[in-house]
């Protein structure tokens, strides 16, 4: 195995372009629109490589507006939970379209809105109130979820002014539960659609994953289209975009030994740089190795660098017993891993690369003692 830079986050050229083939041909085929999520990806060195395909970002906060604006070269989508006062100007001077999440939001907002020079499509986000998402800390429809209004809260009314509406209450899914939700969210705001401009079905549309129905995806998109034809639909994946791109490597500094356990300390950490392992949870792929640990001969829990006791993965099983100095390549570590990584406990922040077509590696940046500071006072 070619020994990379470590720890360093790597994504693979090859596999992004082939991901976004697959989200060109949707959008080509459906007459929908795609669009990127900064929140499940946000590699802004790829976006020249994105934008060869889409045109379009979504961003939930000024930073995240001012990023689509500057390194993707367009206005955003934005939508946030709830806008900051002090910053909403300048949202508003560098986003295209700008979704409220609630009716107060957009109450309180709504005079700068249309009357602003430079025109922006406003819109609500609402909640059908159904998700085929199970974890409770993914699930945007959970009982008493504060993203999106549901249907009774608008007594009947579209607000003035409103043009379009935003759903969100898929993550990782099919597009049968795109369909499923559509019939949620058609019974229940179908009165309102024919006052609108555009619908936003949100992210979680996974069509780049194996086994993914395209085809499928692509006929709910164009029944829809054949229903409500004089609307704009538009999608906002993340982790579609990202999904199985790139990798994470990862060295053995030291095997503990402890009651039977045996640990790989390794210089990466779960807590920091791969947050979800332990919130969500999921348990990583790991280059070479079994995830049922009774399937190797050798078992190794795997333990981050940080003092977080609960920095650890389960045992692996591999084939051959680990050593000090062997790299271990975690795989599919690019989506929404890479934007919530911290530097807790000031532990090295991996770097970020881009593997070539050619095989050449384009190190892009590493990082160093003053990132860990700048965060602090």
């Amino acid at each position: 195995m070619k020994k990379y830079p470590s720890p360093c986050f790597i994504l693979e050229e090859t596999r992004l372009r082939k991901n976004l083939e697959i989200i060109q041909r949707v959008q080509k085929e459906s007459g929908a629109q795609i669009i990127l999520a900064f929140k499940g990806f946000a590699m802004w060195s790829a976006f020249p490589i994105v934008r060869e395909y889409v045109h379009g970002a979504t961003a939930s906060s000024l930073s995240e507006a001012r990023l689509c604006y500057e390194e993707m070269g367009v206005e955003a989508h934005t939508y946030s939970v709830a806008y900051l006062p002090r910053e909403f100007n300048r949202i508003l001077a560098i986003s295209s379209h700008i979704t409220f999440n609630s009716l107060t939001q957009w109450k309180r907002y709504s005079k700068k809105v249309l009357s602003f020079v430079e025109k922006v499509s406003p819109g609500i986000r609402v909640n059908p109130g159904w998700s085929p998402v199970k974890t409770d800390l993914y699930n945007p429809a959970s009982s008493g979820s504060r993203l999106g209004e549901p249907v009774e809260n608008f007594k009947g009314q579209l607000p003035e002014g409103i043009e379009g509406l935003h759903f969100h209450v898929l993550c990782e899914s099919t597009s049968y539960d795109l369909e499923t939700t559509l019939e949620h969210f058609e019974r229940q705001f179908g009165p309102f659609l024919p006052k609108l401009k555009w619908v936003n079905f949100g992210g979680g549309h996974l069509m780049t994953r194996e086994g993914y129905d395209v085809d499928h995806l692509i006929r709910v998109l164009k029944a829809f289209k054949a229903r409500h034809p004089h609307l704009h639909v538009i999608l906002e994946p993340g982790s579609a975009f990202a999904w199985d791109t790139g990798f994470l490597t990862a060295t053995v500094l030291d095997i503990v030994k402890n009651k039977g356990v045996k640990t790989a300390i390794l210089d990466v950490s779960f807590t920091a740089h791969m947050p979800d392992t332990l919130e969500m949870p999921y348990r990583p792929r790991v280059r070479g190795a079994h995830e049922d640990a009774t399937q190797g001969k050798y078992r190794y829990r795997l333990g981050g660098v940080s003092c977080l006791s609960g920095d650890f993965m389960e045992a692996y099983g591999f084939d051959q017993p680990l050593k000090v100095g062997q790299q271990l390549i975690f795989e599919d570590m690019i989506h929404y891993t890479m934007v919530k990584t911290t530097t807790f406990n000031g532990v090295t922040h991996p770097g970020i690369a881009i593997l070539r077509p050619d095989g050449s590696l384009d190190m892009i940046r590493k990082f160093g003692y003053q990132d860990y500071k700048r965060r602090l006072s």
